[in-house]
């Protein structure tokens, strides 16, 4: 993956996730460490004790999570031992932007609305059509986007029910066992 912020960045620096609504309001925000990169984009972990905030909620996660960044404008985060069997969650995003300063580096994107859901023993569905809809017209998206982002999560659906990498378990177990190797973490 091609991310010019990402060079001299080691595994456990620390990255600051932050994504936004499309009319620039803030939603999510949370900090990980760098795990590193392969051909699906970047990894971020998360240990126990992260964690994560929006306006109106927060919640600190007593499991390991990890988040792929990756340069097509989706952004999954894969669960080990989440309390309600949340095993993948897509983001449909916009293409993530990547800064990096002196404390580390910072991936920001819009949120799409749509979301691809998997739970243990479930079968994988797209969720939040009816925010998507209801965004789409609020906040004026391009039809183009529209478009990408309907193809985007009907992919990315069909990637998660046949198991292809990333979604095949193996990979996002490789990278928990990095994030376990860590030392402030393992």
């Amino acid at each position: 993956m091609d991310v010019p912020s990402m060079t001299g960045r080691r595994s456990g620096d620390t990255v600051r996730v932050r994504a936004t609504k499309w009319d620039g309001s803030p939603h999510w925000a949370f900090d990980g460490v760098w795990l590193g990169a392969d051909e699906h984009g970047g990894w971020i972990g998360f240990p126990p004790g992260t964690r994560f905030a929006r306006p109106g909620a927060e919640f600190t996660a007593d499991w390991p999570s990890l988040t792929l960044v990756t340069p097509a404008g989706w952004v999954p985060a894969f669960n080990l031992g989440h309390p309600r069997g949340l095993g993948t969650y897509v983001d449909l995003a916009t293409v993530p932007e990547w800064r990096a300063d002196a404390s580390g580096f910072t991936v920001a994107y819009v949120d799409l609305d749509l979301d691809v859901v998997e739970r243990d023993g479930e079968a994988a569905f797209i969720d939040d059509e009816e925010e998507f809809a209801e965004h789409s017209v609020r906040f004026g998206y391009p039809s183009e986007l529209v478009a990408r982002v309907r193809a985007d999560a009907d992919g990315v659906l069909g990637a998660v029910r046949r198991r292809e990498p990333p979604f095949d378990g193996a990979t996002a177990a490789a990278w928990f066992a990095a994030l376990a190797a860590l030392p402030a973490f393992g």
